[in-house]
């Protein structure tokens, strides 16, 4: 049964949970508001299936390593859709195709209390609710069952999440669909939900208003210095450059990361999913032609099956082949973990203690140097993209 000593050895992709055939696994949250597996041993029938299917005990690619990877930078040619999309837009176009193929799509959305949890759509009305980057760990919840069941019925499936979550679904279903395309991102790591619920209380406090709506990539200010927006019921709205932002602070400075994010099984070359999505930076250092501070993808194929995908969008996106070190040099999060900050632990016992404000006030202080550092980058970035138009 699954025995977790260790909890970087658990990354929380509800795997168990769905493979539990009589639903003695729940997946409850920790302290710091990961997801971990609890057993109800009165249910457990001491199967077995939780423990062959864990991906991190299994440790198996599903790609052949031998197998060789495409890397591009693509973005869609719909402007309207790259301006709403993180970076290029790719995302969209594919889901667009399994859509207008009476398919479906599985990925991360808000949820009314603004958690980030896993949702099928089989509606072009509804993509909205998976598009962008949500920084917060997903909630799996029952969808590899759901995915599963739409697969046996002949639907044709896209099946996006973190290379973790793509690695817990093969787990679960045990065997190859063809009418299955799986989607990871390069992950730079996932926060912690409770950290999160904590922030947005923080703004709530500050503007005295329950939030409306998060977006965690706006391009206002540029790609690369893409800002968070978050409104509110009052209609008052908060926006920061992300990296600025106390949050994408706590975030891009592995402050709230889960304890498997540093030192992450699924970081490799060789990837499980049939393709996987990024930013593509450092692209204005390969091929600037291409980049217009609007959004450039990284795209990885991995399999066969989705190099014929590609095949069939071809005509609503612009993709150019890369060397994939090339890609790699920029991009180190492919193949690399987060490195562990070593005030994490007392940065999360801070904000349970005594609340995102306090725990943000000791620890999330930017030094002067690199607000300074910042403010050139910004102003040299929206120079350059001005020269451009």
């Amino acid at each position: 049964m699954i025995n977790i000593l260790d909890k970087k050895n658990c990354t929380g992709c509800f795997a168990c949970q769905n493979i539990c055939p009589v639903e003695a696994i729940t997946m409850d949250s920790d302290y710091e508001g990961f997801f971990y597996p609890k057993i109800n041993f009165s249910k457990c029938i001491k199967c077995g299936k939780c423990e062959r299917i864990c991906p991190i005990i299994k440790k198996k690619n599903q790609n052949n390593s031998d197998q060789k990877i495409f890397a591009y930078a693509s973005k869609t040619i719909n402007e309207n859709v790259r301006k709403k999309s993180s970076s290029g837009g790719i995302f969209t176009e594919v889901a667009l195709f399994i859509l207008n193929n009476n398919g479906v799509v599985f990925g991360a959305s808000f949820d009314e209390n603004h958690n980030v949890v896993h949702i099928k759509i089989d509606k072009k009305e509804d993509l909205y609710k998976l598009q962008g980057s949500k920084y917060v760990q997903s909630h799996i919840g029952n969808t590899y069952k759901i995915a599963k069941e739409n697969l046996d019925f002949g639907k044709i499936v896209l099946f996006t999440g973190t290379p973790c979550q793509i690695a817990g679904l093969y787990s679960f279903l045990g065997k190859e669909y063809e009418n299955l395309f799986t989607q990871d991102i390069v992950c730079h790591g996932v926060p912690s939900p409770y950290v999160w619920k904590k922030y947005i209380e923080y703004r709530e406090s500050i503007i005295k208003s329950k939030v409306q709506s998060v977006n965690f990539r706006n391009k206002k200010t540029g790609w690369r210095n893409y800002s968070i927006i978050i409104n509110f019921k009052n209609t008052k709205k908060y926006t920061k450059i992300f990296s600025n932002d106390l949050y994408g602070r706590s975030f891009l400075n592995n402050f709230c990361l889960r304890p498997s994010c540093y030192s992450c099984n699924f970081k490799n070359k060789i990837r499980e999913s049939d393709f996987t999505l990024a930013d593509f930076w450092g692209i204005e250092k390969i091929y600037s032609k291409i980049d217009d501070n609007k959004g450039v993808s990284l795209v990885l194929i991995n399999s066969l099956k989705a190099y014929k995908l590609f095949q069939s969008i071809k005509e609503n996106i612009e993709m150019i082949n890369v060397n994939y070190d090339d890609a790699l040099k920029f991009n180190k999060s492919i193949i690399k973990s987060a490195v562990l900050n070593n005030k994490r632990d007392d940065f999360i016992n801070c904000v349970r203690e005594k609340g995102f404000k306090n725990a943000s006030k000791k620890y999330l202080k930017t030094p002067f140097f690199i607000k300074i550092k910042k403010s050139f980058k910004i102003i040299y970035s929206r120079i350059k993209c001005l020269k451009k138009r």
